[in-house]
């Protein structure tokens, strides 16, 4: 399963009437197509992290090249992101971290 991520730009919400929240935080689970590892991070900047995973330039990630996004949760503060992404490491169970990226994306994950 590859999913792609479409983020609108604040200009196209923008001419839509659409509020725009300009200081999003994101926890995120990629997952490696090496051994089908997961890493689970939080960011501002989504599309910029997971391209920073691919290129190499985290040491924890650059040995599982390529890594596709498989989850994301959006959160209005740095905080809630952190306790979040800290709950989601703290799970250590791939069985959990499996149910919850099927029930986010409603497919199932190999």
């Amino acid at each position: 399963m590859v999913v792609q991520l479409v983020i609108p730009s604040t200009r196209d919400c923008l001419s839509q009437g659409k509020h725009v929240l300009r200081s999003m935080f994101f926890v995120y689970m990629i997952e490696s197509a090496v051994d089908n590892s997961f890493y689970i991070g939080q960011t501002k900047d989504l599309i910029k992290r997971v391209q920073y995973h691919n290129e190499g330039l985290s040491k924890y990630t650059s040995k599982k090249i390529p890594w596709k996004l498989v989850y994301t949760e959006e959160f209005n503060t740095r905080t809630e992101a952190i306790k979040r992404e800290r709950f989601l490491k703290n799970q250590k169970n791939r069985t959990f971290y499996k149910r919850l990226i099927q029930n986010w994306s409603g497919s199932s994950v190999g």
